[in-house]
């Protein structure tokens, strides 16, 4: 696929350093289930409760700043946050219950990664997509996640396919329930694995970097969709795994790229 590989070193202009939401999407996949206690100390129950302390014996020896750079990266990442809408620093300094330094310094990280702009007046927002970014943004992923979909299917193991196949039956369920949360949490787990089983970590970076850039409006899409009417392909490339066939593995995650920003695309413009 050499037009592909081509697309793929051109994407290099996308790589950020610093993210560790795909090695934290690694280890829940790797585990076969995910930690739904953690993930709600990072999400709803921030609301709820007067904020994590960061002294749990499972996560205390990972400095404050990248606990707290996780937490606010994962309330990007699934549409905690809503696009568009502007919040206090202040404001997230309460939510996440941590201090202003380390919240400053994870601002400072989401904003080069592209997740976070500033409005003024102490104030930052999850950039709304526009018509020319998602455009950009097929292309990267087009060029990307088919190459690292390919290399996948070379290297899947019976194991990696047992757990991709886990992942996406409880997608399955969330799909079926509604429920948005869950659905956009093991879209990306499954993503995620996919991407862990190309052994390419520096195009992996580069695919997990373009999630932020398109991860926290998938809720403004299943908002206004549904999820009853989302894209999976999941299935196909499931069969094409199995059979160890990359080229058919590389189309099928094309297919899905393209028709779920088509499909944000359609739900941009019904704003």
């Amino acid at each position: 696929m050499p037009e592909r590989n081509f697309g793929v070193i051109n994407l290099i202009k996308f790589w950020r350093y610093g993210n560790i939401g795909l090695h934290q999407a690694r280890e829940n996949v790797q585990l076969g289930t995910h930690n739904e206690a953690r993930f709600a100390q990072m999400t709803s129950t921030a609301r709820a409760e007067p904020g994590p302390t960061y002294a749990d014996e499972n996560i205390q020896r990972i400095p404050i700043h990248q606990q707290v750079y996780q937490q606010l990266r994962e309330l990007i990442l699934f549409g905690e946050l809503t696009p568009g809408q502007p919040v206090t620093i202040q404001g997230l300094v309460s939510e996440l219950g941590a201090g202003m330094t380390p919240v400053r310094e994870a601002i400072r990280r989401l904003t080069s990664e592209g997740a976070l702009e500033f409005q003024g007046n102490r104030r930052v927002c999850v950039p709304t997509p526009d018509a020319s970014s998602i455009e950009e943004l097929i292309v990267a992923r087009r060029a990307l996640e088919p190459e690292l979909a390919a290399r996948a299917a070379r290297n899947a193991t019976a194991q990696d396919i047992r757990i991709l196949n886990e992942i996406d039956l409880r997608l399955d369920q969330a799909i079926a329930k509604g429920d948005v949360g869950t659905y956009l949490r093991e879209n990306y787990a499954f993503h995620a694995k996919l991407y862990e089983m190309a052994k390419s970590p520096i195009l992996t970076e580069i695919a997990d970097g373009l999630w932020l850039r398109f991860g926290p409006s998938l809720r403004v899409v299943c908002g206004r969709m549904g999820t009853q009417n989302l894209p999976d392909q999941h299935k196909e490339m499931m069969d094409a795994l199995r059979a160890g066939d990359a080229e058919r593995t590389a189309k099928a995650i094309e297919d899905d790229v393209v028709q779920g920003m088509e499909q944000m695309r359609q739900a941009m413009e019904m704003r």
